[in-house]
């Protein structure tokens, strides 16, 4: 169980106690264990038992598991591995309680150039800019773009604004000759909504 596996890594980061107390503290806090990885330092030492070298433990983990899920998609074309791509995103938006936008950049043959976060907002609203994201990939020198961003909520149908986001740029990136390959909304239990095969997104992945 999740208790059992944060138990399991509490034990190693504070030796010689009772963690128990701990683990269902942490979890009644934060909900599930992709909680408690995603929670900030000032957070997790509000636990009573959570000290700062605790917190930089458990970020640890949580960063070696996002590196070994990024590591899995290195020269792969990215939209050929849905299950792959799907840990990944899992991974991004495990325990997020707010709203984020990370772009990945690709090159002509659909391989990861860089995975970025872009932007940070509130339970129900994340601004994406199409400028920014279209200065973003001319500096990374890609061929085409992926845009993800989360509903907190669990529903992964897309807003009115979330359409028009989207629509606006593909514009962007097609004028520069950039293909927005796809547009992917997560929700919880591994829901995603592609805003492609939705239909939304009109132009054609091309790979080099």
């Amino acid at each position: 169980t999740e208790a059992e596996l944060l138990e399991e890594l509490l034990m190693r980061a504070i030796p010689r106690r009772d963690v128990k107390p701990i683990v269902r503290e942490l979890l009644s806090e934060f909900g599930d264990l992709g909680g408690v990885l995603k929670a900030d330092t000032d957070s997790l030492i509000k636990i009573k038992g959570v000290k700062e070298t605790t917190a930089t433990f458990l970020h640890i983990i949580r960063a070696a598991a996002q590196t070994v899920a990024l590591g899995s998609l290195k020269d792969k074309p990215l939209l050929s591995d849905w299950e792959r791509l799907l840990d990944y995103v899992t991974m991004l938006y495990t325990g997020e309680q707010v709203e984020t936008l990370y772009v990945l950049y690709l090159d002509a043959k659909l391989r990861l150039i860089r995975s970025r976060k872009e932007r940070t907002g509130s339970v129900n609203h994340v601004s994406i800019s199409p400028r920014e994201i279209l200065k973003q990939a001319l500096n990374e020198d890609a061929c085409s773009v992926i845009l993800i961003h989360n509903h907190p909520s669990g529903d992964v149908e897309p807003s009115e604004d979330d359409i028009l986001a989207t629509q606006t740029v593909d514009r962007y990136l097609s004028a520069a000759g950039i293909v927005l390959a796809e547009h992917l909304i997560v929700g919880a239990n591994r829901k995603v909504h592609s805003m492609r095969l939705q239909g939304v997104i009109k132009g054609k992945v091309r790979r080099g």
